[in-house]
């Protein structure tokens, strides 16, 4: 029966993701903007009005988010199936794919909120899916980061009361005029910030991948991370003008995308690697966003969306075969073993990284092409340059340890690809496969139907070639011989950076050190010491010496009274005698 229920939310996601890309084609190509009112109350002059916003930018995205759920979901029924709450899991993820759509569809800061804080509730439920005490940390550390945005999100909710409507969409072009505004604006950039994980809420991402494999691959594809993204992306004329300050916001995003990149060349953790891979393209996104670029950011959304569903699938699947071990330097050989998943595993890897004609290229290239052609100032480009030239050495390092290297790891092993299960969890990446070999260059000639001619030198316009394979290099001979082997020295620096710049260090301790520390020496010195001598145990004291004291006072005159009474019983019967 609950197989059933799950082909059916499976194809019952893909119909919808196929009605809507066809929809949104037609409302791009017409220029087509509709919006969609429900009157839930009325009540005198008063009423309450649900809007949605179908456009073709909602309704792309939504195809996109449609297509990975629905492969999502299929990919669960089988990775998940020894689990005894597998029908709870997938109504999580349900949940989490209608919290999503809601937050896209949603052009009223009130419904907005209402997918935001589903989103992040949902989150924590997945994150602790596997209940112990790594996935309750990581659970509560990923709540409470993301209720960070929800109180920017409240704020400026609450700002937005100056006007008639909390629907911002009415009001962009009045709000860039409005210098008030400027709140609104600093709110929803630091809400945006919190949920795409910028520096300094960067610590959740990674401890995020305590949540099962299918859940990670949803999150950090299309669902979570990319709401941040999507929300700037809706709010882009509120900070068009506002150079000072969205140069502030730049060189975060930048020096985001740049810590992910270097992190992730001295991370081991599989799946880690893949989620700090993704706090760099959210940088990437963060950055040609702020640079003036919302159609770029769209477009590598969407890209970034479909290889990276598909390479944190495979890495489920090596999980999965692996019995539960993440660390590459155990890993090696997998193409032998696997190669059906390595073949998906290095097509996603490589799209990553720019390869020429696969759909990560069209996005990065073009992203690279417009920032050697604008006049940014050299610190920006090279931060771009370096950041691309990052990504392309984890990813090559990534394919050298788990495809080049010697398998490390059980001398017995049962890799393979035979039974049912293995090759059910295979038949769910072939529709994600299609889309990250194809659906680059139709995304690029659907999205800019104006050819962009963008002229630069020779050495420009090869660059993106001339870092793929400096990278390769330097990957081959640099951190995978050199680094790994020889940094023990400068432990410290190595430390710094593997633990991303020791930001959840940072965000966890570091946040209530300096308060638990005075509260502990007042419970020591005052609580424990002083107080407790006077107050808890003094006062015990006090009152044992005086209950002493009052039970001698009162034997002595119960003595007393004793012989009184003797005494005049003595005088009665004298004078009864007489």
């Amino acid at each position: 029966m609950f197989l059933n229920i799950c082909f059916i939310m499976m194809f019952f996601l893909l119909f919808n993701s196929l009605m809507m890309f066809f929809v949104g084609l037609y409302f791009l190509l017409m220029n087509l903007s509709y919006f969609i009112e429900f009157n839930i109350l009325s009540m005198n002059s008063s009423s309450i009005v649900m809007t949605l916003i179908l456009d073709w930018m909602s309704l792309m995205f939504l195809s996109v988010v449609m297509f990975i759920s629905s492969f999502v979901i299929f990919y669960s029924k089988y990775y998940m199936e020894g689990d005894l709450m597998l029908n709870r899991f997938i109504c999580l993820v349900l949940m989490f794919v209608l919290s999503m759509i809601l937050l896209i569809v949603s052009p009223n800061l009130i419904s907005i909120l209402l997918g935001w804080d589903g989103l992040g509730l949902v989150s924590y439920c997945l994150v602790i899916y596997y209940q112990n005490i790594k996935s309750f940390n990581a659970g509560l550390l990923t709540v409470l980061s993301n209720r960070i945005g929800d109180v920017f999100l409240l704020m400026s909710i609450a700002w937005m009361m100056n006007f008639g409507s909390w629907s911002y969409i009415f009001y962009l072009d009045f709000m860039n005029l409005n210098v008030e505004m400027l709140y609104v604006m600093v709110f929803v950039l630091l809400a945006s910030f919190t949920k795409s994980a910028q520096i300094p809420f960067s610590s959740w991402l990674p401890a995020a991948m305590a949540a099962p494999t299918p859940v990670s691959s949803l999150v950090h594809s299309s669902t979570l991370v990319t709401a941040g993204v999507y929300l700037l992306i809706r709010f882009e004329n509120l900070f068009k003008n506002n150079n000072k300050i969205i140069c502030w916001f730049l060189m975060i995003s930048l020096l985001t995308m740049f810590m992910s990149g270097l992190n992730a060349n001295f991370e081991f953790d599989l799946k880690k690697i893949i989620a700090l891979s993704t706090l760099s393209q959210l940088g990437l996104m963060m950055s040609i966003l702020f640079l003036g670029f919302s159609k770029l950011a769209f477009f590598h959304l969407l890209t970034h969306a479909l290889f990276k569903a598909l390479l944190f699938m495979c890495a489920g699947i090596y999980i999965h075969n692996l019995n539960n071990f993440q660390d590459i330097r155990f890993m090696g050989s997998l193409s032998f073993q696997m190669p059906l998943v390595s073949v998906c595993f290095n097509f996603a890897n490589l799209s990553l990284c720019g390869f020429p004609f696969l759909s990560g290229f069209y996005s990065k290239d073009l992203i690279l092409e417009v920032v050697m052609f604008k006049d940014y100032n050299i610190f920006v480009v090279f931060m771009f340059l370096i950041s691309t030239l990052f990504t392309v050495m984890y990813t090559f390092r990534l394919i050298y340890f788990s495809m080049f290297n010697s398998f490390m790891m059980l001398p017995f092993n049962s890799l393979k690809e035979s039974n049912l299960s293995s090759w059910m969890l295979n038949k769910s990446l072939f529709g994600l496969m299609i889309m990250v070999i194809f659906m680059g260059s139709v995304f690029s000639w659907l999205l800019f139907p104006i050819p962009l001619m963008i002229f630069l030198p020779f050495y420009f316009k090869i660059m993106p070639v001339i870092i793929i394979i400096t990278g390769v290099i330097l990957s081959k001979n640099f951190f995978l011989l050199k680094l790994n082997t020889n940094f023990m020295k400068l432990y410290f620096l190595k430390m710094f950076l593997s633990m991303m710049w020791f930001l959840p260090i940072i965000s966890t301790s570091g946040l209530i050190k300096y308060f638990l520390l005075p509260s502990s020496n007042l419970s020591l010195n005052v609580d424990q010491e002083w107080t407790e001598y006077f107050v808890g145990r003094g006062v015990f004291k006090l009152l044992k010496i005086y209950s002493s004291w009052l039970d001698l006072l009162f034997f002595y005159l119960n003595s007393i009274l004793n012989l009184f009474f003797i005494i005049i019983l003595i005088w009665c019967y004298v004078f009864i005698l007489l």
